[in-house]
Formats: structure tokens, C-alpha cells, sequence
């Protein structure tokens, strides 16, 4: 009779992140890119969206370490049942640090966001899509949450209404909108504020009459991209819940082959202690 065999243990498997490493060169950002996974974001209706979002997230990787545990960023993600919110997003921060071993953190969440619009005249409703990413950067047990919001407008030029007896060339303009918060701020505030300064907003879907009304809409409200990023960091310094910004205006000519571009970035905090 043969005797029982023992039972075989499994090999230890040899952690190669996790062994040193001489070059003594820490990274400020190793993990992974570009995983996409579902979300739900609230909307200011009360309802919430169900969308898919496209994650980055990354670590700091200390001088001594030579390699992170990229399968762990997956963990997370789908730790968090089927579903991330943006409420549950700085709680993803914090439990990437202690996961990773890691001092400092980055998470990236880019995805499409809808809101209902009503056309200016007729009233018939469509949906309007805005580009939007939540950024969280934790460090030093403080944690630092941004917005950004790609908003389409129409932007009509005030030199050629000046210059011609008829009409005048417009455009469509991308105002980028990136804002870190000391509180919630809806999407929708934000889209409120840029649309509010353009020349025209867009909309899903016009009737005749709302298409004679932004066009003249447009016309009596030209705006140079200069204008566009004044008068949107104007609304912006007089919001509490921000604490900086970054307000850029791209305008995408129709009479040259190329975009017109302007910039601004402040910091509501050094204002405030100056």
C-alpha cells in the first residue's frame, strides 16, 4: 500500500516591485492609464447619471522602491462595488495610499456629462453633452479636489461687426474650466457661468425661430477670446468655494486655419493674503 502523499505547498512567488532599488531617483507619478470603468454622478436635478468614466491613477514612488503594484489600482476600482460616485472620490485617494505603501496619490476620472437643455423659443428639449474630469491629489494627509469642464459656445468676433456693413464671423469656442473647490460645486454652476459669457450658448436641437434667435443673440453680444476668459474669471473670483482656476477659451476660426487662444490662472488664496 502506497503512503499518502504530502501535500504540496506552493512556491514562494519572489516580490520584484518590492525590492530595493540603488539608482536612488524617486518618481513623482508611476501607475496605470487610460481603464475605463462604471460611475454614477449625481446631477443637480436629484437624479443620477450612469455613465462610463476613464481612470488614471497614480503614485509616488519612493527613491528606495524599484517598482509599484500596478494590479492593485485595479483592485480598488473594482472594490468599490459596481459603481464609483463622486462622493465615495476621496475615499478612493485615501485608500490608494494605503494599498500602495505611497505618501502621496492622483486620481484622473474623465467622462461625458448631460444636461437637458430647453431651446431659447420653442422650448423643445435635447441634451447638450459636456466634457468633465475630477481630479484628486492627496499628500501630506490633505487632499485636494478639482473640476474641469469643456464647455462649446459661440463666440462672435466684435472687430469684423465693426469693421463690416453686414454681418460678422463667428465661431465655435471650447472654454475650458478648471477650478479647485473648498466645497461642492455643481457641474451645472460651472456650465451656468461659462455659458453666461459667451456670445451664444448651443444647444442640442433648434427650431427656426430659436435658430433666428441665437444668431441675432450672438450678434448683439460679440466677444474676442480675450473677452471670453475676462469675463468667465470675473464670475469665478466672486465664487467662495473656489479657491483658484485656470480658465482657457479656445475659439476655432472660420476665416483662418488656425484657433485663437487666451489664458488666465489665479489663485483666490494668495488674493485673499495679499
Amino acid at each position: 500500500m502506497n503512503a499518502p502523499e504530502t501535500p504540496h505547498k506552493p512556491a514562494v512567488m519572489a516580490d520584484v516591485q518590492g525590492s530595493a532599488d540603488t539608482r536612488r531617483i524617486a518618481i513623482n507619478k508611476v501607475g496605470i492609464k487610460a481603464i475605463r470603468h462604471p460611475v454614477g454622478v449625481l446631477d443637480k436635478s436629484g437624479g443620477v447619471q450612469h455613465t462610463i468614466a476613464v481612470f488614471n491613477m497614480y503614485v509616488g514612488l519612493p527613491h528606495n522602491f524599484k517598482g509599484t503594484h500596478m494590479s492593485r489600482f485595479v483592485e480598488i476600482l473594482n472594490s468599490q462595488e459596481r459603481e464609483i460616485s463622486v462622493e465615495n472620490f476621496p475615499r478612493m485617494l485615501s485608500e490608494m495610499l494605503a494599498r500602495l505603501e505611497a505618501e502621496s496619490g492622483h486620481i484622473e476620472m474623465n467622462f461625458p456629462y448631460f444636461i437637458n437643455k430647453l431651446a431659447p423659443v420653442s422650448g423643445v428639449q435635447s441634451l447638450m453633452d459636456y466634457d468633465v474630469t475630477l481630479i484628486g491629489e492627496i499628500g501630506h494627509e490633505r487632499i485636494d479636489s478639482k473640476i474641469r469642464v469643456v464647455v462649446p459656445v459661440t463666440s462672435l468676433c466684435p472687430c469684423s461687426k465693426e469693421i463690416s456693413e453686414s454681418g460678422a464671423h463667428n465661431q465655435r469656442s471650447h472654454v475650458t474650466v478648471t477650478v479647485s473647490i473648498n466645497d461642492h460645486v455643481w457641474i451645472e454652476e460651472l456650465v451656468e457661468i461659462v455659458e453666461s459669457e459667451a456670445s451664444c450658448e448651443l444647444y442640442g436641437l433648434l427650431k427656426r425661430p430659436d435658430e433666428k434667435y441665437v444668431t441675432e443673440r450672438a450678434y448683439a453680444n460679440p466677444k474676442f477670446v480675450e473677452d471670453m476668459v475676462r469675463d468667465v474669471a470675473a464670475r469665478l473670483n466672486q465664487e467662495p468655494r473656489i479657491d483658484s482656476y485656470v480658465v482657457e477659451s479656445e475659439n476655432f476660426e472660420s476665416i483662418h486655419n488656425h484657433s485663437a487662444y487666451a489664458l488666465i490662472e489665479s489663485d483666490q488664496r494668495l488674493r485673499t493674503a495679499s
